[in-house]
């Protein structure tokens, strides 16, 4: 029964569906950026709280694993640019870094999504794994990017270093990326038994 669930997940939905869906998760990925920096100033953690938890990743990979890779695609393109005309975040310098790397996880976290050989192991485990594979290649596409800005283009504000320093502050988006969304993946395989 589990494979029909996954094979009916890893059917791609209509286009129509799957641009409602990046609508829907351009809007959330600019609102949960915006939630957790008012708490994060509530708190006395200035902006520290939406760096830590990774707010605008959540829908990027969501939709990614849920529409598609050109969903996924679509929205880590759109998300931080439409999130800097409307609320001036993430700063300029780092926008097209953000997109580059939002971009990437969505596209591979489409990708993956239809990665039948993980249909064997148990639903949770499999979204984790998949979910884990579009972050490792989101990252490196990331640092490729800075890489590129840095010694080919001489960008001499950025740091390769600023790749590993931002898994470390994000470490606990991280894990609760990897919590949530393979739960959320295992109750919409649940739904569509």
């Amino acid at each position: 029964m589990q494979s029909t669930a996954a094979a009916r997940t890893r059917a791609l939905p209509s286009i129509t569906v799957q641009s409602a869906a990046t609508v829907l998760a351009v809007i959330a990925a600019v609102v949960l950026p915006q939630i957790f920096h008012v708490a994060g100033a509530a708190l006395g953690l200035g902006t520290g709280l939406g760096q830590a938890l990774l707010p605008m990743h959540l829908p990027v990979l969501l939709v990614g694993l849920l529409a598609g890779p050109f969903a996924g695609l679509a929205t880590g393109a759109l998300a931080p640019i439409v999130s800097f005309l409307l609320t001036g975040m993430p700063m300029a310098p780092m926008v097209p870094f953000m997109v580059i790397e939002l971009a990437a996880y969505g596209l591979f976290a489409g990708l993956l999504r239809g990665l039948s050989a993980l249909d064997a192991l148990p639903s949770p485990l499999a979204w984790l794994i998949r979910l884990v594979g579009a972050q490792i290649a989101g990252r490196l596409v990331d640092a490729l990017a800075i890489a590129v800005a840095v010694y080919v283009l001489g960008n001499a504000q950025m740091s390769v270093a600023s790749v590993w320093t931002a898994v470390g502050v994000g470490l606990p988006g991280l894990i609760l990326q990897w919590v949530l969304i393979p739960v959320v993946m295992f109750a919409v395989d649940r739904r569509r038994q």
